[in-house]
């Protein structure tokens, strides 16, 4: 009778795992592939400089990649801040960037990578800076590496992108720093 409850006890873990595993997304975080990203500007959680706020030159910074999974074809950038008063502040969008190039410049000038860049909270197609209104806020750089390219027009927005990346997304890598006035 005791094997009986303790094989019958294995049913209902095998049958959780088996479910998690039929719902679960088919993309895997960077740290289980091996995909990192990594900024000589600033390190992860460390203090963004202010040259690239808008207390400064407002520019983007360099960050590097290793570690690509198979199949990569793409990279997409999103950068926001999670602590925006008003919810997640969208301050950069950028895709169809050559995952070969091995990371990207700083002060990026995205048409000379042939990258397309989408509209921020600010309702413009390019990097804008941390700027908190006060406090300290994280800035999260989401760099996703993507099995195809991306058909989206230049000012898309977020919605749009985490939409167009859904399906095609074969890891992903957060790099965040903060930043305050």
């Amino acid at each position: 009778m005791k094997n009986k409850i303790v094989r019958s006890g294995w049913v209902p873990v095998i049958f959780t795992v088996l479910i998690i595993l039929l719902i679960s997304p088919l993309t895997v975080s960077g740290e289980e592939t091996g995909f990192a990203v990594t900024s000589p500007a600033f390190t992860h959680e460390g203090r963004i400089p202010s040259e690239y706020s808008c207390k400064g030159r407002d520019i983007s910074p360099e960050l590097n990649w290793v570690g690509l999974p198979e199949g990569c074809v793409s990279i997409a950038i999103v950068m926001d801040d999670p602590d925006a008063p008003k919810g997640t502040w969208v301050h950069w969008l950028i895709w169809n960037i050559d995952p070969k190039a091995g990371g990207i410049p700083k002060a990026l000038d995205a048409s000379s990578m042939g990258a397309v860049q989408g509209n921020n909270s600010w309702r413009k197609a390019k990097y804008g800076g941390p700027c908190p209104p006060s406090g300290i806020h994280r800035y999260k750089f989401k760099v996703y590496a993507l099995s195809d390219k991306i058909d989206l027009e230049s000012g898309s927005g977020k919605r749009k992108l985490m939409k167009a990346i859904k399906d095609i997304t074969l890891a992903e890598f957060i790099l965040m720093g903060k930043f305050s006035k």
